[in-house]
């Protein structure tokens, strides 16, 4: 059972990354082409949200609760981390890099730049 939580818990982490990147392009392209769904006031507010969380746990030097949970979780099914079911052997390929954590922290406060930028050149409106 705690595999299996491990594993959804590991698939919730990468909907998340997928929420923050693919939702910020598709802000990008949908304020350049007047979609008003984009600046919806709740979608912006969560997209802005995450990606603020991101920024201020990688300049803290923190891991993230989610990571966390799910390596409490495989220890308490008896793995390693890391080590398991399909889902989390491709989702671990796409979330989990080797890199000094400066890399981290520079990426990720870049990335947050960008979505402030966004959040200002195409404001959100309250419907």
């Amino acid at each position: 059972m705690y595999q299996i939580l491990a594993d959804g818990i590991l698939l919730l982490h990468g909907l998340l990354v997928v929420f923050i990147v693919l939702g910020e392009m598709l802000i990008l392209a949908g304020g350049i082409r007047g979609w008003c769904w984009v600046r919806h006031w709740w979608l912006r507010v969560v997209h802005l949200g995450c990606i603020a969380i991101v920024v201020a746990q990688s300049w803290l030097g923190m891991i993230c609760p989610l990571t966390e949970l799910e390596m409490r979780l495989r220890a308490l099914a008896g793995g390693g981390h890391y080590e398991g079911s399909f889902i989390q052997y491709w989702l671990q390929r796409l979330l989990y890099y080797d890199a000094p954590q400066w890399v981290f922290v520079a990426v990720y406060t870049a990335f947050g730049g960008l979505v402030l930028y966004t959040w200002l050149r195409y404001p959100p409106v309250k419907s």
